[in-house]
């Protein structure tokens, strides 16, 4: 009797302690994932130059603190107010800020320049740009400023003197700004040399590139908004670089030595000053040439070294020198299946192929040792994970994150200590100072789990195969209160795209935390990682090489069959749900698999890639008139015939990067089918819909599949 007693009493106890549990809610579940949900860290680490201190923020960027090896309990330095008191400024928080000396700081609020003095508290300003400069550019050792204006480069200097370093009145003539579509690993397009004495940019000319009409409402009557826009197979960009002397005030242009809408990728400096490096690679993305030019002239001095493949060549990582007093550098290429890293001297000699590692080398970060070791950062042991190690210039490795999980570290200037923060399936955030050599010197801070409050489910993290044996990660999201006896409808998130993943080996394993709403209402949602996706290896991505949709649909279906093969899976309700590359994987779900997927939702989606960019969609599918076979079988208008489903199409009226053609072709194509399906458009908003917006979004997404897959 006192048995079932206490068993009764546990259950009670156990039910009771459910209960008083939080709901999370949708609009939690979107915004405050990364704020209120987020792991304690210790935000913009950062050491002091030639300490062994160490400053960070807190959560909200707002409250700097100092520690150090020695003293690691951390005292409070500086509030954004006090800076703001000093300064006459008007920050909002010290996200982005570095140090100029081992006492100041370098802060801006995106026009204004400031230096405050850690110690004394006290600062000025530096430099300002004007309101409506963009993409400023500060360099350290001048003091000065390189920014945009429209289509212009400009230069305002620590006198305040401003420079016009280029006044072009074509507006097809677009200087200091990112290019190629931001392919190929370009971010900026503004490139000071390592002591200010030249500043090197990209200029392009869009001339050939037709406009694409956008609308503006919030003006009245409504105004267009045209943007460049390069679809597959039609007119390209045509690039340059622009090399500008600080003394001479002159500037010499890098043309492509191939076709004049070659890329021209990869830019960099030499430490020196006296060359620049530029990755040249022809537009059918097949070959590519290291090409090194004279800064005082612009003229080509030689190829360092080329790569081809019949599939693609896809250069992302500029040269990195190890050593300032020398111009040998690594390169990064996958040319033997994975990225690796290999030395060369200048004249392109190969000095040694410093890793032969079977996993993905993701970037590199420095180098200690006085240029001897270059530390990297690389998936390792599993490809979910993000480890790093150090390599010497002999080849020999050494790890230097033993823990496996998802890492970032920032290395004292001695090269004697790290600060490592990361975390994992089952570690929510842990921060640890560790010698060079990975040994852990104290744990700083364990984050709690600031969820355990909360009601949510459990992930479950697996692996099947693909049809060619290829591992195929998979996440299983459950609900908090699941039954292995009840039976679940599944949601399908699914993106599926190249240099995208997923599933990491992080806290909520890469998942959004609205995916926990939703099995808390009692679905099971469920990722894969297909092949094309990536941090896996050049074999692994490149099958997707002139048929996107093909082996990423039979990848997805595998999992399908993984789902089916569980008792708690309701094989009659499946819907998928994605964006972008997501939006094309789930119409074409829907459409080529009509007879699995009852209802998906698609916001965003490439529906036929003849409308989408050349940068990206000529790599992976040629042009059109080259590859008109898998261009029509990735086509979702070739299949539109064959919905069976409840089908939901968003888009964002001011979409520049899919835009939003794709979706009003293929409604366009439904109607002409006589076939009925939803639509929802976000006025004003681009690629993602952000903000509070985003709330409505994904209460749309999931209503929309919770009402129609009943």
């Amino acid at each position: 009797m006192k048995k079932y007693f206490g068993l009764t009493l546990f259950v009670i106890l156990g039910f009771s302690a459910i209960a008083q549990k939080k709901q999370l809610s949708l609009s939690d579940a979107v915004l405050q994932q990364n704020r209120a949900f987020r792991d304690e860290q210790c935000n913009a680490i950062t050491w002091i130059p030639g300490t062994d201190s160490y400053v960070y923020t807190s959560n909200n960027y707002q409250t700097m603190y100092q520690a150090s090896v020695k003293k690691t309990e951390p005292e409070q330095v500086l509030t954004i107010q006090e800076a703001n008191t000093a300064l006459g400024s008007q920050l909002y928080n010290f996200y982005g800020f570095s140090f100029r000396n081992t006492n100041e700081i370098l802060l801006t609020d995106g026009n204004n320049y400031y230096s405050l003095n850690l110690k004394t508290k006290t600062g000025s300003k530096l430099v300002s740009v004007v309101e409506a400069g963009a993409n400023a550019e500060y360099e350290m050792v001048s003091g000065s400023v390189a920014y945009t204006i429209e289509n212009n480069l400009w230069i305002v200097n620590s006198k305040g003197d401003k420079i016009a370093v280029t006044s072009n009145t074509d507006k097809n003539i677009v200087s200091g700004q990112t290019y190629a579509r931001s392919e190929f690993g370009i971010t900026d397009g503004i490139f000071w040399s390592g002591k200010g004495n030249y500043l090197a940019f990209y200029q392009k000319d869009e001339t050939e590139v037709k406009s694409y009409p956008l609308v503006d409402i919030t003006k009245t009557p409504a105004e267009l908004m045209n943007i460049k826009y390069p679809m597959a197979g039609q007119g390209s960009e045509k690039p340059k670089v622009g090399i500008y002397s600080v003394s001479t005030g002159k500037t010499v242009f890098i043309s492509p030595k191939g076709a004049v809408d070659s890329y021209l990728t990869n830019l960099c400096w030499t430490p020196d000053e006296n060359f620049v490096f530029i990755a040249e690679v022809n537009r059918e993305q097949n070959h590519m040439w290291l090409n090194q030019y004279d800064a005082k002239t612009g003229s080509f001095v030689r190829t360092i070294l080329e790569e081809q493949h019949d599939k693609w060549v896809e250069p992302e990582h500029p040269a990195f020198f190890p050593s300032a007093n020398s111009n040998n550098f690594i390169w990064i290429s996958e040319k033997d299946g994975f990225n690796n890293l290999y030395y060369y001297s200048i004249e392109g000699k190969l000095i040694k192929q410093l890793t032969a590692n079977k996993f993905v080398a993701k970037e590199i970060l420095q180098s200690i040792n006085k240029g001897k070791e270059i530390v990297f950062a690389a998936t390792g042991t599993s490809p979910l994970n993000t480890l790093y190690y150090a390599v010497d210039l002999n080849g020999k490795q050494r790890c230097l994150t033993l823990e496996e999980g998802t890492h970032g570290i920032v290395i004292n200037d001695m090269n004697t200590y790290f600060i490592d923060q990361y975390s994992s399936h089952a570690v929510p955030g842990k921060v640890e100072l560790k010698t060079i050599t990975g040994k852990i010197t104290k744990t700083l801070s364990v984050s709690k789990n600031k969820l355990a409050e909360v009601q949510i489910g459990t992930a479950d993290i697996g692996q099947i195969k693909a049809e060619d044996g290829s591992v195929l990660y998979t996440r299983l999201i459950k609900p908090s209160n699941f039954d292995p006896n009840k039976k679940y409808p599944v949601m399908v998130y699914v993106y599926g795209g190249p240099h995208a993943q997923m599933i990491t080996n992080s806290w909520l394993d890469g998942a959004n935390l609205w995916m926990y709403w939703m099995a808390e209402q009692g679905y099971l949602v469920f990722t894969l990682d297909n092949r094309g996706s990536g941090e896996r290896g050049f074999a692994f991505e490149n099958q997707i090489h002139r048929q996107l949709g093909v082996v990423e649909i039979k990848d997805q279906m595998k999992g399908i069959d993984y789902l089916k093969s569980l008792n708690y899976v309701d094989t009659s309700r499946f819907a998928v749900h994605g964006w972008s590359f997501g939006g094309f994987m789930t119409t074409s779900l829907m459409l080529k698999q009509s007879e699995t997927f009852k209802v998906g939702v698609a916001g965003g989606p490439v529906t036929d890639w003849k409308y989408y960019e050349v940068m990206y969609g000529e790599r992976y599918m040629d042009r059109p008139e080259e590859n008109a076979k898998g261009y029509e079988e990735a086509s979702l208008f070739s299949h539109a015939n064959k919905l069976k489903g409840d089908l939901l199409l968003i888009h964002g009226t001011v979409d520049d990067v899919v835009v939003p053609q794709h979706n009003d072709a293929l409604i366009k194509k439904f109607i002409e089918l006589g076939i009925q399906i939803d639509f929802f458009h976000y006025p004003m908003h681009k690629h993602n819909v952000i903000g509070k917006d985003r709330v409505h979004l994904i209460q749309k997404v999931l209503d929309y599949i919770i009402e129609n897959n009943k």
